[in-house]
């Protein structure tokens, strides 16, 4: 009996495992000017029948930096990204009952917008000399204004790990950006998911990508565009 007690104990005190996200298959292909990398991947999850899609672009935060397009006319995303001579770019940023901007928008070194603290906006995606993902706060205490920020979030992934408390029942087709270590950073979409499963994707390698932080930069409509431009 005391055997048979000893060995519950052990397995009930085990460490759970969470599921893992497994990559399947992908593929890369260069830009026109070898800038950028799209990366498609094909994960599964290790214990489930879930599936997921995700695609990014990867690119040298040395070669090319970030455009805030102020996307007032509504135009569609492909569209804006050739008016720019974008390489690649997500929708990003969020609008009032007016659509007026909503939060921080900094464009070619101008402030457009003030920054705005709220429960989603909870970072700030910025560009100079390097390109940043800010926690507010982290922002706020900033020396010399970007080139180029929006305000967005929510925050997805920061050390490397799955931010904790984020929304997990209602899936979507989800928008993403990160910085991993090193020189590279990544604009990308993910297919359905909630947005602590896309964590929980982010969190994990992505071919030979690994990020660092990461936060969405829409979680229902949007009004502005977050373009890749070479510097």
């Amino acid at each position: 009996m005391r055997r048979l007690s000893a060995a519950f104990l052990f397995l009930a005190l085990a460490p759970f495992a969470p599921a893992q996200w497994v990559e399947k298959n992908s593929r890369d292909e260069n830009s026109f000017d070898g800038r950028v990398i799209y990366r498609h991947l094909e994960l599964a999850e290790s214990e489930t029948d879930k599936h997921a899609i995700v695609d990014l672009a990867l690119f040298p935060t040395k070669s090319c930096k970030l455009r805030v397009i102020d996307n007032a006319d509504g135009v569609n995303l492909a569209d804006a990204m050739r008016r720019a001579n974008c390489i690649a770019g997500i929708n990003g940023g969020y609008f009032d009952p007016n659509f007026a901007p909503l939060g921080l928008r900094i464009i070619n070194g101008k402030v457009t917008s003030g920054l705005t603290r709220g429960r989603l906006m909870s970072g700030v995606f910025a560009s100079d000399n390097a390109i940043y993902i800010l926690r507010v706060a982290e922002f706020s205490s900033l020396r010399r204004r970007p080139n180029a920020a929006i305000e967005c979030g929510p925050f997805l992934v920061d050390f490397a790990k799955p931010v904790r408390g984020l929304e997990a029942t209602r899936a979507a087709r989800r928008t993403f950006a990160a910085i991993g270590s090193g020189d590279r950073a990544t604009l990308g979409f993910c297919s359905d998911a909630t947005l602590a499963g896309l964590a929980r994707i982010l969190a994990g390698p992505l071919g030979d990508f690994k990020i660092q932080r990461a936060l969405n930069p829409e979680e229902k409509a949007v009004r502005d565009f977050v373009g890749i431009v070479p510097r």
